[in-house]
């Protein structure tokens, strides 16, 4: 039995449905999640209000929202690159922590090169370590024609246990042995003071070097996407990769290439979170943050467009921010994965009605014995030509 309605994709969506479609999306997604906050005892203004002001308008609060940020945005941009062009890197969680163990291993390195050159250097070196890393699931997909899904998710944990072993099961160079209470409990070689990354301080305002570079990739990406033969070859082999072999893509290459570019974007989160915030191999507290598995509902939400991801990632960075802020016995931190789930439901969604129609399922027309007024066929059928036997062929000829 067929439903009553059904979705008619849209060939000329109205400009004004790309705008009227996310701010619906999110006005009912306030609206869903005020009724969950209401139903868990809490009254939705009050809890907005305090939402409100956790992630902006406290002191400091801005400037904890764009910390949390800045790596999902690094994130959302790898997943949202690569799920342009259907291939499903879910590995960014790993190439971040490979990202980081490079650019903290450049930055102990390289402790006495002059700041710039450092700087550059560590964004080098957890680039490499992120596009090496995406590289070995995009291989595998190109020549062997393996699910990069399964082989990139399950080099997250190679990549997390190989953290691990530089600094708690290892003599390793990231992991500090200068002191005997190092040598008891692990952790990790603080960098030098040249590897910190500079920020933009304005008043009690700071946004992270690793944001700027954010958006300024981002813009890159976009403009890489839409006016460069790359970025055609990329969005012809998302339509169809059958079409792209025949138009003379060399599919292999850019399955490849395409996945060790968005390594490359979480590497850079790695070296981030090393430069901005962490300045030495932190293996758990990169674990607990789970900054690539949030890109890839940043990427979601954003639906895969660049500039989309900067303001999304924004958003989740406040929501982030203020459920820390919120955490305590009354307010668990599951409501806020919550409420992000809701709001990745409704822009999910919003964008089925932006790219398709509701219609109405018209029935076929009844076919068979019965014509359409419902008369017998016998008597809406044309007689059937009569058959002259030989002696009706002489009586005619008579």
């Amino acid at each position: 039995m067929s439903l009553p309605l059904r979705l008619e994709r849209r060939l000329d969506a109205p400009w004004w449905l790309k705008v009227v479609v996310p701010l619906g999306s999110l006005l009912l997604a306030a609206v869903l999640a005020g009724v969950m906050l209401a139903a868990t005892g809490h009254n939705p203004f009050s809890t907005y209000h305090q939402i409100w002001s956790a992630a902006v308008t406290a002191d400091g609060a801005l400037s904890s929202t764009f910390v949390y940020s800045t790596p999902l945005l690094f994130t959302g941009l790898c997943a949202g690159f690569a799920f342009r062009m259907r291939t499903w890197n879910v590995g960014g969680e790993g190439q971040l922590y490979m990202g980081a163990v490079g650019a903290s291993g450049v930055g102990l390195a390289l402790g006495d090169w002059p700041r710039p050159l450092l700087i550059l250097a560590m964004i080098v070196g957890g680039v490499l370590a992120g596009a090496i890393w995406a590289a070995i699931p995009g291989l595998l997909r190109a020549h062997l024609r393996t699910n990069e899904i399964l082989t990139s998710l399950m080099l997250n944990y190679v990549a997390g246990f190989f953290m691990y072993y530089l600094i708690f099961d290892s003599t390793s160079y990231w992991r500090d042995l200068t002191t005997a209470t190092a040598k008891v409990f692990p952790t990790g070689k603080t960098l030098a003071p040249a590897a910190a990354w500079p920020g933009i301080t304005i008043g009690s305002f700071a946004l992270p070097m690793g944001f700027v570079l954010g958006v300024g990739l981002a813009l890159g990406l976009l403009g890489l996407i839409r006016s460069t033969r790359y970025g055609f070859e990329m969005r012809v082999m998302g339509d169809s990769a059958r079409v792209a072999g025949y138009a003379g893509v060399r599919t292999r290459r850019k399955v490849v290439s395409v996945m060790a570019v968005s390594g490359g974007i979480a590497g850079l989160a790695g070296a981030s979170q090393i430069g901005d915030f962490g300045h030495v191999l932190d293996p758990r507290g990169l674990e607990q943050a789970q900054y690539g598995y949030t890109g890839i509902v940043v990427a979601a939400l954003a639906l895969y467009n660049p500039l989309a991801v900067v303001v999304v990632s924004v958003l989740i960075g406040a929501l982030t921010n203020a459920g820390f802020a919120l955490e305590g016995p009354s307010f668990p931190t599951g409501l806020v994965g919550t409420m992000e789930g809701i709001i990745l439901f409704s822009v999910l969604g919003g964008e089925i009605l932006a790219r398709y129609r509701v219609r109405r399922r018209v029935p076929p027309p009844l076919t068979g014995s019965r014509g359409e007024a419902g008369e017998p066929a016998e008597l809406l059928a044309p007689p059937a030509p009569a058959l002259l036997t030989p002696s009706a062929a002489g009586e005619v000829g008579a």
